[in-house]
């Protein structure tokens, strides 16, 4: 079953990664980052960019090797690593974010759902396959 759940979110995690081509667009970065500096409007675009690589190659990681996440030291650490990960964005979600951009708007409020209950289901697969018994 842990398998099956980590190809899963696997795929959502993907999904997620190509989710960021449309970034600059949908948020109106060239309008919103004019007022940047060239450095930092390179830097947001940058790490946007490697944090949609990680997040796609978590994701075929997870694809192709669910069964040595779960079953291998080695892959049993991997997990522990990716469950830190998730929890800490998980804690960011909250605690990171202020209410005002999403609270009583149904779109943003949505989708901060959405994702908190993604990032929980991440952090709690990856706990089970670091730290559960396979």
């Amino acid at each position: 079953m842990i398998v099956t759940l980590l190809q899963i979110e696997g795929v959502l995690l993907m999904i997620l990664a190509l989710i960021h081509i449309p970034f600059p667009w949908y948020f109106k970065w060239k309008t919103d980052l004019a007022a940047c500096s060239p450095f930092n409007r390179q830097m947001l675009k940058v790490h946007c960019f490697f944090i949609a690589l990680v997040v796609f190659l978590m994701g075929l990681l997870c694809v192709t090797s669910a069964a040595e996440l779960v079953s291998t030291p080695l892959g049993r650490k991997v997990s522990a690593g990716l469950f830190v990960f998730w929890l800490c964005r998980l804690i960011i979600q909250f605690f990171g974010y202020s209410t005002e951009l999403w609270r009583g708007k149904r779109f943003e409020t949505s989708m901060h759902i959405l994702f908190a209950c993604l990032w929980m289901a991440l952090t709690a697969t990856f706990g089970w396959a670091a730290y559960g018994r396979s």
